[in-house]
């Protein structure tokens, strides 16, 4: 069972920061949770060709690149090209992607742990490389997820009918 705690109330930005990130990381897994294969790599919102795999496969690749990357701590090579992450799904590596998306996750709280907020790291937006602080970083993952736990949520609900946070 997927264990969600609430982003802390009171607390210092980086607690606030790091507390609502992982809620929505949590968020996402749990959405996941007891499905087979077969369910996570459904496009069950035509004419959408998104799947809960390919989101899980998409914010694996948006954790790298906007964490891993842009700090300096990325020597692994490319998992796979960006585009292929919501099409080329596979229910036989669901629970594969689902694995590789917790290690990403581990591998950038590592990165980001000894960082202070102001840290200043180059990433790319707009096919532009740009200089980002961590706050930004922090700010624009949470965004993200929230925007993509809002599919992962219609999704879900088209696969087994499962509703709620």
């Amino acid at each position: 069972m997927i264990e969600r705690e609430d982003p802390p109330l009171i607390g210092d930005e980086r607690a606030m920061l790091e507390g609502w990130l992982d809620f929505h990381r949590a968020t996402l897994l749990h959405k996941c949770e007891g499905l087979t294969g077969a369910q996570l790599a459904q496009r069950s919102v035509p004419p959408s060709g998104m799947s809960l795999q390919g989101l899980v496969r998409h914010l694996t690749l948006v954790e790298r690149a906007w964490f891993r990357r842009p700090f300096g701590a990325d020597e692994d090579p490319e998992p796979l090209p960006w585009g292929q992450d919501f099409q080329r799904t596979d229910p036989a590596c669901a629970e594969d992607d689902l694995v590789a998306y917790r290690i990403e996750v581990e591998r950038c709280r590592q990165v980001t742990g000894p960082l202070d907020l102001d840290s200043i790291g180059l990433g790319r937006r707009g096919g532009r490389e740009v200089s980002v602080s961590l706050r930004w970083v922090y700010l624009h993952m949470i965004e993200e997820y929230a925007r993509h736990n809002g599919h992962a949520d219609l999704l879900r609900e088209r696969v087994d009918g499962v509703t709620g946070v």
